[in-house]
């Protein structure tokens, strides 16, 4: 209830800004025109581009409406199809996603960060946490392909990589999931990894797997087994909640017409290194040839343009610089 109060607040406030900045563009207009005043007409023209990005910005929010887009995020990372080239990029797009909440006000902590045998990860998951965190990662589950000339390969040859990226709500107390300590199975490990004396000495890491379906969650982010079991449960309640919530998606197909859903399997976006540089999300057909403003957080026109796309909107010619 409290963060939905202060998310209607934000939204007011945006609102007087923006009305009182119009006006302020008005008079200024008003005023070069009566005085030819350049000066006037000059900080009238710097203000209407401030406006511009603020309706941008609002109308943003507008596409925010269904009720789990203001949740924080779960994001989970895994290499797919392509050996230490696709373990490695598996790791860059989790510096991605948390350059990405970084430049955008968003904190991240990891929850779970598995390193592979000669470069990049195993797995990872991290929690991002922010106003409408999931609205914007959640258009990012999918596969992600890349094609670069390989720092693995002796031969300098052109590789490409796949890694899985799967986002999900992480539900607040307000939201109950029925879990049935029962239907719970909890194993321990010990961690693994880069760290201290601790590492490896005690069965502080944890799995938790729920039976009746399937759903696995592995938390050793903490020294405490304790505290990785209470991260672990949220972990488990936000995948249980998300499957409740592909559950109606595929209840009502009207709905699904207009949503598009997004299947983990698919490839939704390549990023091509070499021969020439170029990102592009296949569901939009969004674009830019910046690959490396990307890698380096640059998200946002692609995850406005899915929110466009789920909305039903226009998505113009999805090409960007």
């Amino acid at each position: 209830m409290q963060k939905e109060k202060g998310g209607l607040e934000r939204v007011v406030k945006d609102m007087e800004a923006t009305a009182a900045m119009r006006g302020d563009i008005m008079a200024l207009i008003e005023l070069a025109e009566e005085l030819e005043d350049e000066d006037s007409a000059t900080e009238a023209a710097t203000l209407l581009a401030t406006l511009a990005d603020k309706l941008h910005s609002l109308e943003t929010q507008r596409l925010l409406a269904d009720e789990q887009d203001e949740l924080d995020a779960i994001v989970e990372i895994h290499p797919g199809a392509g050996g230490t080239d696709a373990a490695d990029w598996a790791d860059i797009l989790v510096r991605m996603y948390t350059r990405w909440a970084e430049r955008n006000g968003f904190t991240v902590e990891m929850m779970d960060y598995s390193p592979a045998e000669e470069a990049g990860i195993k797995s990872c998951t991290l929690a991002v946490r922010g106003p409408n965190a999931y609205g914007y990662l959640q258009s990012e589950t999918g596969v992600h392909r890349l094609v670069r000339i390989s720092p693995f390969d002796q031969n300098s040859r052109r590789q490409t990589a796949f890694a899985a990226v799967h986002c999900i709500p992480e539900i607040d107390d307000d939201i109950e999931i029925d879990i049935n300590p029962a239907d719970i199975e909890l194993q321990t490990m010990r961690a693994s990894g880069a760290g201290g004396q601790h590492v490896n000495t005690t069965d502080s890491a944890v799995r938790l797997i729920h039976t009746p379906t399937g759903t696995v969650v592995l938390c050793r982010a903490e020294r405490s087994q304790h505290k990785n079991r209470d991260k672990a449960m949220k972990m488990l309640r936000a995948k249980l909640y998300q499957l409740e919530l592909d559950k109606r998606l595929e209840a009502q197909a009207d709905v699904n017409s207009k949503k598009k859903r997004i299947d983990f399997g698919s490839q939704i976006r390549s990023y091509v290194m070499n021969p020439y540089q170029q990102v592009k999300d296949v569901r939009t057909t969004h674009t830019t040839g910046n690959i490396d403003a990307v890698l380096d957080g640059d998200l946002t026109p692609f995850m406005e343009a899915w929110l466009v796309g789920r909305a039903g909107g226009s998505l113009g010619d999805g090409e960007s610089t």
